[in-house]
């Protein structure tokens, strides 16, 4: 396995951050209408399903965003905790947490270097996140560390840059992504990005070690090591989450789900 240098490390961090702050606003308009129709109470009941039980949990979301999730749990009454890498997603959050009344505690802090003590939490929960970590299995480790016991993490993540390495996925993946741009002009994932910053981001993945790898089997496999009981995996968590046309533009490369519980010794 490659091991990075400290200046591919700074350039790999550096482009994520330069791409997150670009697609910031794009980003933050997609979590307020989720904030303002069905998908606020569809992510809500999915999460608190496999949280915890306990009226007020203490919560981490690690890679808020524009702090979609952070508000959702804050409004429905836990003790909420956010942190991102990113700036300028750090600064929509504060505002939509403050136009929604939502009392987080947000952070600019890397998803892989908690600076918070063992047991702080009871739930961490992340969305699309572990992708785009440079140190994947030592972030779970630490969301581990950081877990009190019979505490959980749920999170959400896709295959999104496995094709790099798939011929065979990359064929379909394009095949798809041609017939749902024919069959809906008007959706764009990346909202106004420019085409460049979007092939920036795939060298990036290029030297990310979770694109390489089949997920969330990768998931599993870790956990188990790292000694987290696996509660439950949804391969697709598309039916509880996304509308019809969202789930038809991710069905070849689904939203998965995976809960984890640090048992109690």
């Amino acid at each position: 396995m490659k091991v990075q240098t400290q200046r591919e490390t700074t350039e790999i961090l550096e482009g994520l951050t330069s791409y997150w702050s670009d697609r910031s606003h794009s980003y933050c308009a997609q979590n307020i209408q989720e904030m303002n129709n069905w998908k606020r109470d569809a992510w809500r009941n999915l999460i608190l399903s496999h949280a915890p039980s306990g009226e007020r949990l203490r919560v981490l979301d690690v890679g808020t965003g524009p702090g979609f999730f952070a508000m959702n749990l804050a409004l429905a009454g836990h003790e909420v905790t956010a942190i991102d890498v990113t700036e300028h997603m750090l600064y929509h959050a504060r505002e939509n947490a403050e136009a929604y009344g939502a009392e987080v505690t947000f952070i600019h802090q890397r998803g892989e270097f908690l600076p918070f003590e063992d047991e702080s939490f009871d739930l961490i929960v992340s969305r699309n996140v572990t992708w785009n970590l440079e140190y994947p299995e030592l972030a779970l480790r630490q969301w581990e560390r950081v877990l009190a016991p019979g505490g959980r993490m749920v999170y959400f993540d896709a295959n999104w840059y496995l094709y790099l390495f798939d011929d065979e996925l990359r064929s379909r993946i394009t095949r798809h992504k041609a017939a749902f741009a024919a069959a809906h002009p008007e959706h764009r994932s990346t909202g106004d990005l420019d085409p460049d910053r979007v092939r920036d981001l795939e060298e990036i993945a290029y030297s990310l070690p979770l694109s390489r790898q089949k997920r969330p089997e990768w998931d599993r496999r870790v956990l188990s090591s790292i000694g987290m009981k696996l509660v439950r995996v949804i391969d697709n968590v598309g039916p509880f989450v996304q509308d019809e046309t969202e789930r038809l533009r991710d069905s070849v490369t689904p939203v998965f789900m995976v809960c984890a519980e640090k048992e109690v010794v």
